[in-house]
């Protein structure tokens, strides 16, 4: 195969005995292994495992097994532990750790037939909007090389863009799997919180960390979500929900929309967006498919930005403090006493944005600081949900734009670090709120790709995904390639 095609273009030509699993996983090694040096978007290959499941997965489907997602090679962010395989979430601190257990979103996925190639090279500790906080180096974008791809999970985005393949996972605290998915112009979707289970994904901000597919299509999407979703006793905030669609769409696609829907258009996401143009293309395509739209205003989105970073921060700095040179992880030499030990090894081990993060979540949650950043963050947080609760009872969705402008060239922001934060002024809400969002191509802008967003309501992916399917049925951004004129 020339191409990677998508998920469910594969599944059929498996399907068909078109191509075998194990075919289709050499060809994605090969093109990760040719093409992979210019863009870093991979930390670790897992070519023996992924010619094993390969293998087996061929087996199985020669014994009758005829499951969608049965033999298709996908990778995973680096920041979900994957057993006997190097798991680093992008840092030094982790750079020797081999993970003894699988995450849920990992098992779920294997036992669905899908075959990890490798991990995905991410900001360290999910930290970042550019993916130049690695340890193991920047993401190119690849549809420019002197630009950036997003984060944290630009990594996967960058690898979904470049065909080396077509689905991958990714994580999304305040925008990471949407922000990255705009500037390289593919499919990506933040489940609802406590969709996807959070077990045995490295933590960053536990009230806000949710897994999510990150995808050429949104068909492609779906079914990913599919295979990650659902209840886990073993994350204590996993959702125990019956949604019989999720089921459907695994075997039969995205369902068309019932009706036509209202979707709203928040006032404070377009005062300053730089995707004027493109938005407006795509809100007439949506209104020759019968959608209506209707301006809503959520009044707190300004408070956004220093509500995250505050809350983010603050569990940051209690969910790393594990990482002492102690148990596991980078470990300082000939420490001269256990001061010196858990010194030397956090300030060797963690990177400029990880320790800033830190350091800022730490002093917020510190006594006397505590009330006035931390307790008036968690209520400003709870108003910018109610922001959502009143414009979802005028409107079916949301529409927005993704990101401010296209890709940043690299060290555009790398010394501005609130700059850099303002890249997540549109996704950073929905974070908030745990709402399900998801972004999609719809122009772009200096040869750039730009990506529109579309927010639901609590649990209802099936709008989002259903509005995005028809979108992509009848437009053909998301078909667009890096190296082609635009």
């Amino acid at each position: 195969m020339n191409d990677v095609f998508s998920l469910r273009e594969m599944s059929r030509a498996l399907a068909d005995g078109q191509v075998s699993s194990l075919e289709l996983t050499q060809d994605h090694l090969a093109r990760v292994k040719e093409v992979d040096s210019r863009l870093n978007s991979f930390i670790t290959l897992t070519e023996e495992t992924a010619i094993a499941h390969a293998t087996a997965a061929d087996t199985l489907r020669g014994q009758g097994d005829k499951r969608p997602t049965l033999g298709l090679p996908m990778a995973h962010k680096d920041i979900f532990c994957t057993e006997g395989t190097l798991t680093t979430a992008g840092s030094k601190m982790l750079s020797n750790f081999v993970a003894p257990y699988d995450a849920t979103v990992v098992t779920k996925m294997a036992d669905a037939g899908m075959v990890s190639v490798g991990k995905t090279n991410m900001d360290e500790f999910a930290m970042g909007s550019s993916n130049e906080n690695s340890y193991f180096g920047p993401v190119t974008n690849p549809w420019d090389t002197d630009r950036v791809p997003g984060g944290s999970s630009g990594g996967s985005a960058a690898a979904v863009a470049a065909g080396l393949v077509a689905g991958a996972t990714g994580t999304d605290t305040g925008g990471s799997i949407r922000q990255p998915a705009a500037l390289c112009g593919i499919t990506g979707l933040k489940p609802t919180y406590g969709r996807v289970s959070r077990f045995g994904m490295i933590a960053f901000a536990s009230s806000l960390d949710q897994a999510g597919p990150m995808t050429r299509n949104a068909e492609d999407a779906a079914l990913m979500l599919s295979v990650m979703a659902g209840f886990d006793p073993k994350d204590s905030t996993s959702a125990n929900r019956d949604d019989a669609w999720l089921a459907d769409v695994l075997h039969h696609g995205i369902a068309e929309l019932e009706r036509p829907a209202v979707i709203g258009l928040p006032d404070q996401y377009y005062e300053n967006s730089g995707n004027q143009e493109s938005l407006a293309e795509a809100r007439r395509e949506l209104e020759k498919l019968g959608h209506t739209f209707k301006s809503v205003s959520l009044p707190h989105t300004d408070a956004a930005i220093p509500v995250y970073y505050v809350l983010a921060s603050a569990e940051a700095s209690t969910n790393l403090s594990r990482y002492d040179g102690v148990r596991y992880g980078h470990r300082c030499e000939n420490p001269t006493s256990l001061q010196d030990l858990y010194e030397r090894s956090r300030e060797e081990g963690f990177g400029d944005e990880v320790k800033r993060r830190i350091l800022t979540g730490t002093y917020t949650l510190s006594v006397g600081y505590f009330d006035a950043y931390y307790l008036k963050a968690q209520k400003i947080r709870r108003l910018i949900a109610q922001d959502f609760d009143k414009a979802f009872a005028d409107v079916d969705l949301l529409l927005t734009p993704t990101s401010p402008t296209p890709a940043f060239h690299k060290g555009q922001l790398t010394d501005d670090p609130v700059a850099m934060y303002q890249q997540d002024l549109y996704t950073v809400p929905t974070s908030l709120a745990g709402l399900p969002a998801m972004s999609i191509p719809c122009g772009f802008s200096q040869g750039l790709p730009m990506g529109m967003q579309l927010i639901a309501p609590a649990f209802r992916e099936d709008l989002a995904l259903g509005l995005a399917a028809q979108f992509q049925r009848h437009t053909d951004w998301h078909l667009k390639r890096p190296g082609e004129s635009n």
